[in-house]
């Protein structure tokens, strides 16, 4: 099985590692971590190449969280209200997510999109702020992208010391994707299920919010 399971990502190659990363950071069930740790582990069999790797897991890290910006430049504060009402369950947010989010984000600068992008906390989530804030897409683009490529490097090395580890266990390789992807699962399926409309707030103006 786990020979199989690397023989799928391999006949995926970069491009499908570029792709899962985009909708891993659109659609939250899918985990990077899991995404670029086997990545990693082909890098450690020889069938992928550490650079090539992380720059499309970057490049496609980096497409998924422009979606996000998109969402939040094209829609303006007052306008996403409607949005995340409609389709919150879906994406497990509500808009007290999305003010807090935009808190941190007036609180901190446009640094935080950088910073965030190597931690657990927020590292999709303050897309939105920083296209709601009207944050220059280039300087967005380049922070994101240099953010996540130090989060996808970690995640890759991670993934080849997994791999001399994983050698000497058949089977186990399986059982951690199985136990990940459940955990995964259960975890978004549980706040569909206990995700609560909220009352759609007034919004006020802000800076950002030119609509």
């Amino acid at each position: 099985m786990d020979e199989l399971i690397l023989e799928t990502v391999e006949r995926g190659g970069y491009l499908g590692i570029a792709l899962l990363m985009a909708l891993e950071n659109i659609f939250p069930p899918l985990p990077s971590e899991l995404i670029m740790g086997l990545g990693g582990v082909m890098v450690a069999r020889g069938s992928m190449a550490f650079w090539p790797l992380l720059l499309v897991g970057t490049l496609g890290t980096t497409a998924g969280n422009w979606v996000w910006f998109w969402i939040g430049q094209r829609f303006g504060y007052r306008r996403l209200a409607p949005f995340v009402e409609r389709w919150g369950r879906w994406l497990t947010l509500d808009w007290e997510d999305v003010e807090r989010a935009s808190r941190f984000f007036k609180l901190y600068g446009h640094w935080v999109v950088f910073v965030l992008r190597f931690s657990p906390l927020l590292r999709t989530m303050i897309s939105l702020p920083a296209g709601l804030m009207q944050m220059p897409l280039w300087k967005f683009l380049v922070f994101t992208f240099l953010g996540s490529a130090i989060w996808n490097a970690m995640l890759i090395l991670g993934g080849r010391w997994l791999a001399t580890w994983l050698a000497q266990y058949e089977g186990a390789m399986t059982w951690i994707i199985l136990g990940t992807g459940a955990l995964t699962l259960m975890g978004y399926l549980y706040r569909v299920a206990t995700w609560k409309p909220r009352r759609r707030p007034v919004a006020p103006a802000t800076d950002g919010d030119a609509r």
